[in-house]
């Protein structure tokens, strides 16, 4: 089966997940933690990709990255690769470590960007595994200043600047449930051949250039409901002709 073509993010900003091959477990210990963080860290230092949050859980990886120059394939592959390698041959392990490739997904807006960010923190939360604050691989201590590793990996600048510093991002992630608001869509994406059926059932009987013209309200609710059958921001815009920022903004 040929592989889906990835959805390029307007912004530069993805959600990416990493999986161990049927849920294995890919951390045995702290050590095997600190090594891909430190694999992952020079990746993406060499490809100038910023890593803004991540969040290691025993059997897969959370991360929201920068990537303005859509190079991130290449480094997640480099890093998928040297780690899988180093922990067959310390392990003893045979076979594939990860689930096929890793996961993304473009994130426009800031308002969907913070709410990411808490959502990763979080995931220890939504495992009921820990609380943000009380578990240790994450970027939440480093957003805090705190570094229990000696070092640390994530750029904070860029949400405690729009937080206001420490004291709002720890008010802004005091809410452990987070906010269910941003979640990643984890459905296959609608190839482009079979996106216009999708659009058609629908709209029903509306034509689709004539969505533009519909009242505010309706409309959004429409574009909603086409993000929520599969329809990517570019398709919809490209079958309505309703602009990219109107149709990311619908259901906010």
């Amino acid at each position: 089966m040929a592989r889906v073509a990835r959805v390029r993010s307007e912004s530069g900003f993805y959600y990416v997940i990493l999986k161990g091959n049927g849920r294995q477990i890919l951390f045995e210990c702290d050590a095997d933690r600190l090594e891909f963080l430190e694999l992952l860290s020079d990746s993406f230092r060499e490809s100038n990709i910023t890593l803004l949050a991540w969040c290691l859980m025993d059997n897969h990886v959370h991360l929201l990255v920068e990537d303005a120059h859509e190079v991130l394939s290449s480094a997640m592959q480099k890093v998928a690769t040297t780690y899988a390698l180093q922990y067959n041959t310390r392990s003893g392990h045979i076979g594939h470590v990860f689930q096929q490739r890793f996961r993304s997904f473009p994130i426009e807006g800031d308002s969907y960007l913070l709410e990411a960010m808490r959502y990763i923190h979080n995931n220890p939360v939504k495992a009921r595994t820990a609380s943000a604050a009380s578990y240790r691989w994450s970027s939440y201590h480093e957003y805090l200043g705190e570094s229990l590793w000696g070092q640390r990996f994530a750029d904070t600048r860029l949400f405690l600047g729009m937080l206001g510093g420490v004291d709002g991002f720890a008010s802004f992630s005091l809410d452990e449930a987070g906010d269910d608001s941003y979640r990643p869509d984890l459905r296959p994406r609608i190839p482009d051949d079979t996106a216009a059926e999708v659009l058609a059932g629908v709209l029903d009987d509306l034509p689709p250039s004539r969505l533009k013209s519909v009242e505010r309200g309706r409309r959004d609710a429409v574009l909603l409901e086409l993000k929520r059958a599969g329809l990517s921001i570019r398709q919809i815009e490209r079958l309505t002709g309703i602009g990219r920022n109107i149709v990311a903004r619908a259901g906010r």
